[in-house]
């Protein structure tokens, strides 16, 4: 039964659960609602409460468990002919869950009946071949132990998610038989129901922690994967970024891939050094503008009109790079203007556009900070007889330079994330180059094209991916450190 099903059964035992726990409790008082301890709604809620919750904690549970035992019966039935050197029975594993859900895509089409799916004498080729005419991905390096592991772990899979669906009902069932036995009058159903609430509150406040806690543990372990397969001084040292999707080692037996990140580092930061050179001033001098300078008829225009910058999508920024950008640099700084530029996408290119993207961000992040300076601030160092440009430049900038921090912070956490821009705005050239007309390449970008198209997940050429990604997270997590310390060590004077 699909998940979305077990869903909407679930809420429909819980309205159910509602309604007869609402009219239960009334006909125990009589029909006197003044008779109860708790409205009758409390009781409604409460049996809806005890009919939704337990059976989605059990859902929930049996999905996240459910994968880690079809993999641990599964891993062994594979063979250890079968984890190759230079291999691991993780990547192995990762074969056979891909091989896992071509099969079960193929029968859910109607291109492959659930007999021949279930045949585990079936030929390799004759099964590889009816998945690859079903537009299924399947690798070369897939083998009978595999396929056979494969038909295991769909069958396993679809066996958990029967008696999932049959738990899952099971328990919504018995929680709306619990709940309708607290619909006695004397049954303090709104005690119980404001204690459901609070830890409701409690469990959606730590999803944000629980799903930080989840991104970092998936990124170390795919990490850690990838340098048992390519040499961590490598990575971290060779000035080189130049896949080599087929594998294998030179005579010294160095991998023929070169995945060294420094080229992509260095793109990344000169990139977002451009898009920050241009957004921080245009930003910061709007922000002053629109606090100190604009009357209200003015701001109430200005302010929103800017901050429709924000809600362009990143793609539409890459086009305007690609058409306009792009060529009017060329035609300024091309062959026929200085000769410095020979294409459109350049790391100027995207800087430009990517500091356009940002302005929004510094200029409405500064102005809330400026105008939550203390107007008593201001008129102090009027009194003391400094003109406007005075008191902002002495008074009013020293006083919010710690939000303003921040909100360069989160323009420069933004610049450094950004994809699209970069993409379709500086090319797709890793090299390490002063020149900012030239064509480079950031860490998300590889990122992206590492994971796409028709590469092994299973290939240091595909998990590099994975270390790009921590290598991020770690240099966006070092610059929040070091703005806080900034931010702390200024905010001391005016405390």
């Amino acid at each position: 039964m699909p998940v979305y099903w077990l869903v909407f059964i679930v809420l429909g035992l819980a309205v159910v659960g509602y309604i007869l726990g609402r009219q239960r409790a009334l006909a125990n008082a009589g029909g006197d609602s003044r008779l109860l301890h708790s409205l009758p709604s409390y009781y409604g809620s409460n049996v809806a409460i005890k009919t939704a919750v337990p059976a989605f904690l059990l859902l929930v549970v049996w999905l996240l468990a459910q994968p880690f035992v079809v993999e641990n019966r599964v891993i062994g039935m594979i063979p250890d002919s079968e984890i190759r050197e230079g291999s691991s029975a993780g990547l192995v594993m990762a074969e056979v869950r891909r091989a896992s859900v071509a099969l079960e895509n193929t029968v859910q089409s109607g291109l492959m009946t659930e007999e021949d799916a279930r045949n585990v004498r079936a030929e390799l080729t004759d099964i590889t071949k009816r998945l690859k005419d079903a537009g299924q991905i399947i690798t070369s390096t897939i083998t009978q132990p595999i396929l056979r592991a494969a038909q295991a772990h769909r069958s396993m899979s679809n066996s958990g998610k029967f008696y999932m669906g049959i738990a899952v009902v099971a328990i919504a069932l018995a929680g709306l038989a619990w709940g309708m036995t607290g619909t006695h009058p004397d049954y303090r159903a709104r005690n119980v129901v404001e204690k459901s609430v609070r830890m409701l509150l409690v469990a959606a406040a730590s999803i944000a922690i629980l799903t930080t806690i989840g991104i970092v543990l998936s990124l170390i372990f795919n990490t850690v994967e990838f340098f048992r397969l390519y040499p961590i001084k490598l990575f971290f040292f060779e000035p080189t970024w130049l896949p080599s999707f087929g594998g294998g080692t030179d005579h010294d037996g160095n991998p023929l891939s070169k995945l060294g990140i420094l080229p992509l580092l260095w793109g990344t930061i000169y990139i977002s050094i451009i898009a920050l050179a241009v957004a921080v001033p245009i930003g910061l001098f709007a922000a002053i503008f629109l606090s100190e300078y604009a009357g209200p008829k003015v701001r109430a225009f200005a302010k929103p009109t800017l901050e429709v910058l924000a809600g362009i999508p990143t793609i539409v920024y890459g086009l305007f790079a690609l058409l306009t950008v792009g060529p009017l640099l060329i035609s300024v700084f091309g062959n026929d203007g200085l000769g410095w530029m020979q294409a459109g996408t350049a790391v100027m290119t995207a800087g430009l556009v990517m500091g356009i993207m940002l302005i929004p961000f510094v200029s409405s992040l500064s102005d809330d900070i400026i105008n939550a300076v203390p107007q008593a601030m201001r008129d102090g160092s009027y009194g003391l007889g400094a003109t406007k440009s005075e008191t902002i430049k002495q008074v009013v900038l020293p006083a919010a330079l710690p939000g303003i921090v921040g909100a360069i912070l989160l323009a420069a956490s933004r610049a450094i994330g950004e994809t699209m821009i970069v993409v379709l705005g500086a090319g797709a050239a890793a090299r390490l180059s002063l020149n900012p007309f030239e064509a480079m390449t950031t860490v998300t970008a590889k990122i992206v094209s590492q994971l796409t198209g028709d590469a092994d997940f299973a290939s240091p050429e595909a998990l590099v991916a994975f270390a790009l990604g921590m290598t991020l997270f770690i240099l966006t997590l070092a610059l929040n450190v070091f703005a806080l310390y900034i931010v702390r060590k200024y905010r001391e004077q005016y405390d």
